[in-house]
Order: structure tokens, then sequence, then C-alpha cells
């Protein structure tokens, strides 16, 4: 696995040393939020609270490639948090008044993501509608767990760092889908985008029990992408 990322950030940096000297291919960069939650075995049924999403930052940087005069290849090189939330809480009656308690349990970690797109333009002009679709390849850096107790007031997060390896699975294969719109601005684009992830590798690895928690995400981006070559 870690041969494919590696190859993935050679391909894109290989790529961007290459075309610059093709008049159509754009460089850019996009920057906005994720958020991050996780599918929940199937067992643990009402043992356990429902998984809720936990916001975070995403952002990239890529290449636009065309194919055709639709089809281009975007290779990214990306920052993004996942990540999943659990939220428990019960009213404290104190005297006829109903205090409300909580406590919020987040995992969040960031990752490196590689995806390898392909954007689908739908129409042509100064407004241009388009899809991306393609797979991703990921390594967590670093992870935390953030714990929060509210009730009056919200206490101060506490965090714990998460080592990997064991149990926890920094890698992570998933597919990417998304819709997009570009605009003209100047001699590049503007442009506003949602996608949607679908991870494919257990994030829990445990004996015998399969354990299926893997990672989802919506994001949504806004960027801007200029031509290199004249």
């Amino acid at each position: 696995m870690k041969r494919i990322v590696l190859a993935g950030v050679l391909a894109f940096f290989g790529l961007f040393s290459i075309q610059t000297s093709f008049a159509q291919v754009q460089v850019g960069i996009r920057g906005g939020a994720n958020w991050g939650f996780a599918s929940k075995p199937d067992f643990l049924g009402s043992m356990m609270p429902d998984f809720h999403p936990t916001a975070g930052p995403t952002g990239a940087i890529f290449l636009d490639i065309p194919l055709s005069d639709r089809v281009s290849f975007r290779p990214e090189l990306a920052y993004v948090q996942k990540g999943v939330a659990i939220k428990e809480g019960f009213d404290l009656n104190l005297g006829g008044f109903n205090l409300p308690l909580g406590a919020t349990i987040a995992y969040q970690s960031q990752q490196l993501e590689v995806p390898l797109l392909f954007k689908f333009n739908l129409s042509d002009g100064p407004v241009q509608p388009y899809i991306i679709a393609g797979p991703a390849v990921s390594y967590a850096l670093d992870g935390r767990v953030r714990t929060r107790a509210s009730g009056l007031f919200t206490t101060q997060p506490y965090d714990i760092d998460v080592n990997y390896g064991g149990m926890l699975n920094r890698w992570d294969v998933s597919a990417v889908g998304g819709l997009g719109l570009a605009f003209d601005a100047g001699a590049g684009k503007f442009f506003i985008e949602g996608r949607y992830t679908n991870g494919f590798t257990r994030q829990i690895q445990v004996p015998v029990v399969n354990v299926n928690v893997r990672n989802r995400g919506v994001a949504f981006s806004v960027g801007y992408s200029f031509p290199i070559g004249y």
C-alpha cells in the first residue's frame, strides 16, 4: 500500500514537471471543509450510540490535464481531516428544572490523500458544470481522540493522541465522486465543488471479529485554477 501512495505522489510531481509546456494544462488550489463520519458495524446494533459527523479542514493542490474536449485527468495532493463523533446526553432533574448534561467523543485523523480523479465537463461557455470521479489513497499522519463535556457551559476539549499500528489502520483506499461549477475568471477559473468519499478499508483491525468501520466524508471546497503554459 505504501508503494501505491509513493507512486501516486511521484506521478503527481512527474506530471507537473512534464506538462508545464502545454497551454491547456492547469494547476489549481482548493480549500474548504470536510464532514467525516464512519459506517457503524451491524452487530453493535443498539449497544453503541449513533455515529455523528465531525467537521474539519481540507485542501489540495492539483493538476487538470485535458484528455479530450470534455474530459480531463485531475491528480491531487490533498490534506483532509477524517473522523467520527459519538454524542451522549441526559437530563438531570433539579427540583423540577431539567439540566441537560452531555459529552462528545470525537476521533479525528489528519491525513495525506492522493485522489486520482477524472473530470467530465458537462457544457462549454463561461459557466461549466462538471462531474469528478475516481479512486483515492490516504495515509494518517497523526490522530487524536477529543472529548468535551456540556451542561450549563461547555468545557475545554481534552485531547489524547492516537497510536497507530495494531488495531488502528493508517491506510485508506476510497472512491470519490462529486459535482462542481466552474466560472471563467481572468486567465483561469474559479470553482465551487462538493464531493463524497466512500472508504473501503476497515479502520479497526481485530482478529476473528469483522469490525466494519470504514471512513465516509462529505466535503465542500472553493478554489482557483490557471494555465501553466502558453
